[in-house]
């Protein structure tokens, strides 16, 4: 079992460069390694992830496609990722958690988008995979208000699956992902596999959607990110 922890509590794990291109690394290391069979993910100190660092990626021609990478890469890892979502995940960081398999969360947890307070259009998800999980009308309301929502609420609209007390949190996903990897590892990947593809039927579409709608907003001088 892998269990990564995003490790920048200073700046609530916001995701700089350096930290997405650890994360690649290290899930492309999990991807390729026959003995590690699930990982869990989750952040140090209060927060879960605050989204992309804006002192790395506010510029126009910042490298904001490597966090792309990142958050398209987690979703088509072949093997379980378990999100234990400690605290805040805002937008890239709510991103990065509905990329795993499914979200444990502390009874502390928050969960926002705000990409229409910051001047920006999702290309990971936001706009595709969060109405996916919880439905259009809850996606349309974080989505379009850029107001958070508490733990109780995400459990309510099926964002996460289970609420956990803090101190439990990582106790309780280290046991599940124990439960998974205690299974044979290629019938595990085969129902993930058939899982995501059925998902992904439709899925698929909405993510082309959102990516049209970020490349045709970039050919047309992009938008100003600016701090919310």
């Amino acid at each position: 079992m892998l269990a990564l922890t995003l490790n920048r509590p200073a700046a609530r794990n916001a995701l700089n460069l350096e930290l997405a291109r650890a994360l690649i690394l290290a899930l492309t290391a999990f991807e390729n390694d026959p003995e590690l069979r699930v990982a869990t993910l989750t952040g140090s100190g209060p927060a879960f992830c605050a989204g992309l660092d804006l002192k790395d990626f506010s510029a126009p021609d910042a490298p904001r496609h490597e966090v792309a990478a990142l958050l398209d890469l987690v979703p088509n890892l072949s093997k379980p990722i378990i999100s234990a979502v400690n605290g805040a995940a805002m937008t890239g960081g709510l991103e990065l958690a509905l990329g795993c398999d499914f979200i444990i969360a502390s009874t502390l947890a928050r969960f926002a988008d705000t990409h229409t307070k910051i001047g920006a259009l999702s290309g990971s998800g936001a706009t595709s995979r969060l109405p996916f999980a919880v439905g259009v009308r809850w996606g349309k309301q974080l989505s379009l208000t850029g107001q958070p929502i508490d733990a109780e609420t995400a459990l309510r609209i099926g964002l996460v699956n289970e609420l956990q007390a803090p101190e439990t949190l990582l106790a309780y996903v280290q046991g599940l992902a124990e439960c998974i990897a205690s299974h044979d590892a290629h019938l595990v990947g085969t129902v993930k596999r058939v899982l995501d593809d059925g998902a992904r039927s439709s899925l698929a579409n909405a993510q082309q959607l959102e990516k049209k709608a970020l490349a045709a907003s970039k050919l047309k001088g992009g938008t100003t990110w600016k701090t919310p």
